[in-house]
């Protein structure tokens, strides 16, 4: 029988100084759809207006209800689906943390691993047998009690449909192989030793099977339906009736929630999500209190706005995101080191950093974020030096590499950073010979093109957040060969001797070999330069002073609403 195990700490460290499918996210606000072409012709007045006239819609924001505390508005991006075994991106971590719970779950800054829905777990000394307890009178939103059963369900659901999470699973587990010992134990047996098995366990949301069968529509395990409803049994459970997709999303609380509301004498009830994609009218829309929050992302020029403004604020906490322009390592002229290398010693890294970010990231010399085991100590970042990119272009074109084409950068409009920093190695690019192009786009459109190398851009920005703290959540997921198809590997990158390294680090269970392995398969990879990493984010997110409770966690993004109250 596997031997008992304590409560998992997280693997993520302090250092001295978020595979999957696509995942889009989504904009706008209830009846409208904010876009930025649209948004910059309005006038003031329009805007507001528009936003008050939105919020006053709402069940609860205006008549007898008024006397009580009004929603919370949450500005961020929402997913494409509500289904978390289909999709895989940070707005649909709001989805997953809020409405459902998985076996364990990150708390904190660092994030710790803790048990959630489980009570305790065991595995064998060869790292094959996992068995999980469940706690005692869980309940999901229906009043039905969650069971094994419910749990083999749901991950043999993932792994049928094979998208999002289901990636950190499939190579090892076999659905046949979750089973329920009783009715609150779970066994699940693998193919292979997995060592980030238990750090990836969050990741997989309960779903209440009895909804789902009910609402199957040709063999689809009830996906239709669950894209756009919920069968949960998180702390807030969805409006279905008022849910339009990627713009309108509304949240009651749970009374019920296995983890009670003790430690929240004043919990929020009701929660309306609307994002706002356009960043000047995001926070606009806070500075007047018509939001409660802003996405993570935002902008440094926007930082001091926020403060000075009496009733609101700005979150900062160290992340684990890294900021990343990615390059098609299967298109030339990346196919080609030394244009790689052209392109890294041409990113002003400095001066985004220190000028156009103010100081407030931290310099990322590879995939790995800094704050995270693994990573090799004396890793150096590629400088910014117009010198050595001209060589490499010049070894470039002489391999016979097209640096004389167009090269096509594509950003994510909504977010201000991806612009900002094509606009600025544009301009340098040009400097050592290269015609760099930008093109608007946005989350959606770019990891809907990443499945091919054909489809994938020459290059994209983006960040690649903290969806599971190991080292496979970055540079295992980015880098391995075997993830090609997903977003988080649409570099192409291929390295055989990586793709080695990094087996045998998810395969044993030896910490200190995993840390060896990952720093090997590191140096490889950074030597190959087949991205361009920037930094490290200090996550930053605007909040009115009404919000109280705010507790940041990496996984998620400080998203989780169950600490959250509101002051009026």
């Amino acid at each position: 029988m596997p031997r008992a195990t304590a409560a998992g700490a997280g693997n993520a460290r302090r250092s001295p100084g978020d595979a999957t499918r696509a995942a889009p996210c989504g904009v706008g606000g209830p009846g409208l759809h904010f876009r930025p072409d649209a948004v910059r012709g309005s006038s003031t007045m329009r805007l507001r207006a528009a936003l008050l006239a939105a919020l006053l819609i709402l069940p609860g924001l205006a008549g007898p209800a008024a006397a009580q505390p009004r929603p919370m508005v949450w500005g961020d991006a929402l997913p494409a689906t509500l289904d978390p075994h289909a999709i895989f991106d940070v707005p649909s971590q709001f989805v997953l943390l809020n409405v459902y719970d998985g076996l364990y779950r990150y708390q904190g800054n660092p994030p710790q691993l803790v048990p959630w829905l489980a009570e305790t777990h065991g595995v064998t000394a060869d790292g094959l047998t996992w068995d999980f307890t469940l706690r005692e009178g869980i309940r999901f939103h229906d009043g039905s009690a969650m069971t094994a059963e419910d749990v083999v369900y749901s991950f043999r659901r993932l792994l049928a449909m094979n998208r999002a999470p289901a990636a950190a699973f499939t190579p090892v587990l076999k659905p046949e192989n979750v089973t329920a010992l009783d009715a609150r134990r779970v066994r699940f047996v693998l193919s292979t030793p997995y060592a980030p098995f238990l750090a990836a366990m969050p990741l997989v949301a309960i779903v209440n099977p009895r909804l789902l069968q009910a609402n199957e529509k040709n063999g689809d395990m009830g996906q239709e339906w669950l894209a756009a409803n919920g069968a949960g049994s998180g702390a807030y459970r969805i409006d279905a009736a008022t849910y339009r997709a990627r713009t309108t999303l509304d949240l009651e609380r749970f009374p019920g929630h296995f983890r009670g509301w003790a430690d929240n004498p004043k919990p929020i009830d009701q929660v309306r999500s609307r994002p706002v994609m356009e960043t000047s009218t995001r926070v606009l829309a806070l500075l007047r209190g018509e939001i409660d929050a802003t996405d993570s992302y935002l902008p440094t020029d926007q930082v001091e706005r926020v403060e000075r403004n009496a009733r609101t604020r700005v979150a900062k906490d160290e992340s684990m995101r890294v900021f990343i322009l990615r390059m098609n390592n299967r298109k030339p002229p990346f196919d080609n080191r030394d244009a790689r290398l052209c392109f890294a010693h041409a990113f002003n890294y400095q001066g985004f950093n220190e000028i156009i970010l103010k100081g407030m990231v931290i310099r990322n010399a590879g995939p790995n974020p800094n704050n995270l085991w693994g990573n090799p100590e004396d890793l150096k970042p590629y400088p910014f030096d117009l010198a050595k990119a001209r060589q490499h272009c010049d070894a470039a074109r002489a391999a016979g590499a097209p640096l004389g084409r167009e090269i096509e950068v594509h950003i994510q409009s909504e977010l201000e950073q991806t612009v900002q920093s094509a606009q600025m190695f544009q301009a340098d690019l040009r400097r050592v010979g290269v015609n760099l192009k930008i093109v608007p786009s946005t989350w959606p459109q770019i990891t809907g093109a990443t499945g091919r190398p054909e489809t994938t851009p020459d290059m994209w920005v983006h960040w690649v957040s903290a969806y599971f703290i190991d080292p496979e959540n970055w540079i295992g997921q980015m880098y391995d060969s075997r993830f090609h198809g997903t977003w988080k590997a649409s570099a192409w990158y291929r390295n055989e001797q990586v793709d080695a390294l990094l087996a045998r680090a998810r395969t044993s269970l030896d910490q200190a070999e995993r840390a060896r392995l990952y720093a090997e398969a590191t140096k490889l990879v950074v030597a190959d330069s087949p991205d361009i990493w920037v930094y490290n984010t200090v996550n930053l997110r605007g909040l009115t002073r009404r919000v109280q409770g705010y507790s940041f966690s990496p996984v998620g993004s400080g998203g989780e609403l169950r600490t959250m109250s509101l002051a009026e």
